[in-house]
């Protein structure tokens, strides 16, 4: 049998709700069966935050790119991956692997932070879940199932991602107040001037069948007509920045 990689440098931070337990102690249980070291991180309740205050929230900004108008728990969800940035860059360890509380881990979770680990020079931030198909392109083989990629279309979510400590600084500098939800913002490597990657297949997946602990959409989010062009235009120029930037980085590699 091989031996278990050494992830003892690894941070490992679980971002959970106070009024969640159940969600922690499930990923908890997966944690400890996978044998990783892991830690909560206290997620923001966004409903505690003031929509209005530019230190958070550009709400202007946020309707130009996303066409809504942002819910609390929005908010909430941006800032936790906030402080896990932050968490990492106090933690003096070199990378962090950060998991919503609604996350499922592969059995082969491991051995890919184990095989991330040894290619670390070819990225600041990957992707270890995601929804949409996002075209992936391989730049490197991880092992004879993964590979690590990048993506020339879109492939939303924040649930599960490893993200090495410089690229942390990056984020926490400049990722407030927030302009678009986290999982639109932090992909954008062309923007961050960041090596942004996924595994492919997902080596932890997604829950799209759970209840959200961000509330559902109201009736009213979207804006109508008119005022939903500029977001259009926004999305339309991140698809071709994210295309051009993904072959860049696949020519490259």
């Amino acid at each position: 049998m091989p031996a278990a990689p050494d992830l003892s440098n690894l941070l490992v931070l679980v971002i959970n709700l106070d009024r969640s337990p159940e969600r922690l102690a499930r990923i908890g249980a997966d944690l400890d069966a996978l044998g990783l070291q892991w830690q909560r991180l206290p997620a923001a309740d966004g409903r505690q935050f003031d929509l209005h205050d530019m230190r958070w929230l550009d709400t202007a900004a946020f309707r130009r790119r996303h066409g809504k108008h942002p819910m609390p728990g929005e908010l909430g969800c941006y800032l936790s991956h906030v402080w896990a940035m932050q968490a990492l860059c106090d933690s003096g360890q070199p990378w962090a692997l950060v998991l919503e509380d609604d996350a499922h881990l592969s059995p082969a979770l491991p051995s890919v932070l184990a095989a991330l680990a040894r290619e670390a020079a070819h990225w600041d931030l990957t992707k270890l879940s995601g929804v949409h198909r996002g075209s992936p392109r391989t730049l490197r083989r991880l092992d004879d199932a993964h590979r690590l990629c990048v993506t020339l279309s879109s492939y939303t979510g924040s649930s599960a991602y490893v993200v090495q400590r410089p690229a942390a600084e990056v984020y926490a500098r400049g990722l407030l107040p927030m302009k678009v939800p986290f999982d639109h913002e932090f992909d954008r490597g062309w923007h961050w001037g960041l090596k942004v990657r996924a595994v492919f297949p997902a080596p932890c997946l997604h829950d799209q069948g759970n209840t959200s602990t961000i509330e559902k959409p109201r009736g009213d989010q979207k804006l109508r007509g008119l005022a939903r062009w500029p977001a259009y235009g926004w999305r339309l120029r991140n698809a071709l920045a994210r295309l051009a930037h993904g072959l860049g980085s696949a020519l490259r590699a």
